[in-house]
């Protein structure tokens, strides 16, 4: 069975066990996926790489996914990419603020493959 790439997926995300969870679901539906352990090397992947789809940590150390995603929507380069911000952090105020900042699409910790795949197809349109 031959996979056709689907595209480019940016995963941010500073817990080796997270991204390689997320790498493994997006690359079983055939995404092609690059990664970055800090927002502020996520920025300059995204402006290097222009991804289909860019899938960030919210609580990272440094910079946070909200000012990341703040941070790409301001750039001419990165202002037209999806940014799916996925994260533990549940509340609805949490949500709300994460598509303020520009956000596509916000994914709450912990989720399912099918979740996962679901919400960046819709972004990724």
């Amino acid at each position: 069975m031959s996979v056709t790439l689907m595209g480019t997926i940016l995963i941010v995300e500073d817990t080796p066990s997270e991204m390689e969870l997320i790498s493994h679901y997006l690359r079983q539906s055939g995404y092609s996926v690059v990664g970055a352990v800090s927002a502020k090397e996520a920025l300059s992947r995204a402006i290097e790489l222009k991804p289909d789809v860019i899938i960030t940590d919210v609580v990272m150390p440094g910079m946070s996914g909200f000012e990341l995603c703040r941070s790409l929507k301001k750039h001419p380069l990165t202002e037209h990419v999806p940014v799916i911000l996925c994260t533990s952090k549940s509340q609805e105020i949490d949500r709300l603020w994460g598509m303020k900042q520009g956000a596509s699409a916000y994914l709450t910790k912990p989720f399912t493959s099918e979740q996962l795949v679901r919400v960046v197809q819709s972004v990724a349109r």
